[in-house]
């Protein structure tokens, strides 16, 4: 790298600092971080509206703001495999979906979003069997005494197994990289 773009490299991180600690304090406040939540929903909502409209896929989605997050959720009154294409193999559509989605996000209202999608209940049933996961993984702990490696997972579920294993009095952690980034269970 030249020193004149490691000079713009630098000055950009700055100029990133700035915009953030800009932001941050413009929603410092309860009511603007609620109402920029609320405008990232409908952005999202529009956006993914008009992908199940060209897919000729029904569903209908509901908005939901807690936590700090988005929460964008696509269901079908009906069973509906065109919803179920949408969150693909082990939900790598829906992690791709959810992406793009954020992506529109950032394009209408210049920032970044971390807004969580599921369709069909997907999240919801698979956060149940990493619950599962996470119990077994610290009950093998208990009886072995050995640290227990688990299979590779996106940062969302790792979330979940890391709260479970927390929740339940043992440790964890995440190692590897990129899509063989994995937890390891131990007592401490």
């Amino acid at each position: 790298m030249s020193v004149d773009s490691t000079e713009n490299a630098v000055t950009a991180e700055a100029i990133e600092d700035q915009d953030d600690a800009r932001d941050e304090s413009q929603d410092s406040g309860k009511g603007s971080s609620a109402s920029r939540l609320e405008e990232e929903g409908d952005v999202a909502a529009d956006y993914l509206e008009e992908l199940l409209d060209i897919a000729d896929i029904d569903g209908d989605i509901d908005i939901e703001v807690r936590n700090g997050r988005t929460y964008i959720s696509i269901v079908a009154e009906e069973e509906s495999s065109g919803l179920d294409s949408l969150v693909g193999r082990d939900g790598e559509v829906l992690e791709a979906l959810q992406e793009l989605t954020r992506l529109s996000v950032l394009s209408a209202t210049e920032n970044r979003s971390r807004l969580v999608l599921d369709i069909n209940g997907y999240r919801q049933e698979r956060a149940g069997h990493l619950q599962k996961i996470a119990e077994d993984a610290v009950a093998s702990v208990k009886e072995s005494g050995n640290a227990v490696a688990l299979e590779p997972m996106s940062a969302y579920e790792r979330k979940i197994v890391h709260d479970a294993v927390a929740d339940l009095g043992f440790v964890s952690e995440s190692e590897g990289e990129g899509a063989g980034r994995h937890i390891v269970v131990s007592a401490d």
